[in-house]
């Protein structure tokens, strides 16, 4: 019978070799007596950081996207805490995630950190939704809110402090989870000034303070390039990460991924002057890790997305998806990562299945051969009669790259139901997208650039019931410049 010693060496012989076969091709292993050597330590915590950094990039996707989101509005206004940002037009639009023109934006952020806040929020037609940090929605404002356009006042309190005793008569108080908040909503009017004229009449101040506290309202600037929304390549991703978590408190479901970015120089701290290994490692993970984003959002694996088994149109929500952004059995990571790489903001009106009310989103990435749509090439969207939308419909296209909207010299990115399109005889409406202006159908076309990618969102205002999957939009073409 062979010695306990000698079965202990042969099991750990195996297990040194299973090792070296199971890392990737090109990393060595060695083992000094089953101790790994020096050299072989450095390159096994070289691929723990490295594979942490990943898992880490996708973790951090949504509080990213709303550091984006502030520093757009601090780099493009000048924004500082609880300033109003209108964003309208074309230009300013194209510096956001996954948003229209049909309607102008109202954005503003605020900083809990010095105590609760009071938001007299306007009565008017605006619909939209104040979030955290984690974009978890806090309460939804406007038509889509409580107040239903009437107006509200809220106590936003941080993680920090106790409930007011002091909270002005009527308001409603709200808790967030982090010191960070967002406000991002919609002027339902079409009219500028009218947008203008409700939302002037927010008011942001401390609790306890006296006199007006009237927000300031400020625009874009109108020169130069836009700071844009979109969530920054490289070294840049961690330096926004450590600006999103500064000042923030770690979760308990964060907890083991603050620990796993610790050794990489990414902490709650504030200071971010990662070392040349450092360095290396999240530029390297930020690659791979966009890359995996962009597999998450534009071929999802989640089950539940694809409309009609039969059509290449999907859902952009997950249907699983709740505020909170856990489940039953987890954190809803990949459904998180999908959404938040595409978007910033959500709130409880876009998911909700009330007849109506909200807003529903059919997305398409690639044609219905599964290749990229090319803007090198038309295809021709086909509106059926009777598009259940209480409200409107409108469809965008989005650069693949940039998940803005797609440029192009006539500034001409979405069709909608307020336009005056062409109808056919049978109530149907064709939207041609490529390059060329299509006879007897300009009004119905949205101009392409060659040697760029686009997808699309097809948005229902106020759909009526869960969309019916008896009724769907048709989306073909794709052969050189014809359709």
């Amino acid at each position: 019978m062979a010695s306990s010693a000698a079965i202990l060496g042969a099991s750990a012989a195996a297990a040194h070799d299973a090792a070296a076969k199971a890392v990737p091709q090109g990393v060595d292993l060695e083992f000094d007596l089953g101790i790994p050597t020096q050299d072989t330590v450095e390159k096994l915590y070289d691929t723990m950081d490295f594979q942490r950094a990943v898992q880490g990039y996708l973790w951090a996707v949504p509080i990213v996207g709303m550091e984006g989101a502030r520093r757009m509005l601090v780099d493009n206004a000048e924004a500082r805490s609880g300033d109003l940002v209108l964003v309208a037009g074309y230009r300013d639009v194209s510096a956001m995630l996954g948003s229209n023109v049909t309607t102008p934006y109202v954005f503003a952020w605020f900083d809990l950190t010095e105590g609760p806040i009071v938001i007299e929020y306007p009565e008017g037609a605006t619909a939209g939704s104040l979030i955290d940090w984690w974009d978890r929605p806090l309460i939804d404002v406007g038509v889509s809110g409580p107040d239903g356009g009437k107006g509200a006042k809220f106590v936003v309190v941080g993680p920090a402090h106790e409930a007011p005793e002091n909270s002005p008569a009527g308001a409603k108080l709200l808790r967030s989870r982090t010191n960070k908040v967002l406000l991002f909503c919609r002027g339902l009017d079409g009219d500028l000034k009218t947008v203008e004229a409700v939302f002037s009449n927010t008011q942001v101040y401390p609790l306890g303070a006296t006199g007006s506290g009237v927000a300031a309202f400020l625009r874009f600037k109108t020169e130069g390039e836009l700071t844009s929304m979109a969530h920054p390549k490289g070294l840049a991703y961690w330096q926004s990460l450590i600006q999103a978590l500064d000042g923030e408190q770690i979760e308990d479901r964060d907890r083991f991924f603050a620990a796993m970015l610790k050794p990489l120089g990414v902490t709650y701290g504030g200071s971010f002057s990662p070392n040349d290994r450092q360095t290396g490692l999240l530029h390297n993970a930020a690659i791979l890790g966009e890359a995996m984003a962009k597999a998450s959002a534009f071929s999802k694996r989640i089950p539940g997305m694809r409309y009609r088994d039969d059509t290449h149109w999907e859902y952009l929500i997950p249907q699983d998806f709740v505020n909170e952004q856990d489940g039953p059995d987890g954190t809803l990571l990949d459904q998180r990562t999908a959404f938040f790489y595409e978007v910033t903001g959500t709130s409880a009106a876009v998911l909700t299945k009330t007849p109506g009310t909200g807003s529903a989103y059919l997305t398409a990435y690639s044609d219905p051969d599964g290749h990229a749509f090319d803007g090198a090439k038309s295809y021709r969207l086909r509106v059926p009669a009777n598009v259940p939308a209480k409200t409107f419909w409108s469809i965008t296209l989005y650069d693949t790259e940039t998940r803005g909207l797609i440029q192009n010299k006539q500034q001409i990115v979405d069709r909608s139901s307020r336009q005056n399109l062409k109808v056919q005889n049978d109530g149907s409406i064709e939207i041609v997208m490529g390059p060329q202006t299509p006879d007897g159908l300009e009004q119905n076309w949205i101009p392409t650039t060659p040697g760029k990618a686009w997808f699309v969102y097809f948005r229902l205002f106020g759909p009526l019931g869960p969309v019916d999957k008896v009724w769907q939009p048709y989306l073909g073409g794709g052969q050189g410049e014809e359709c």
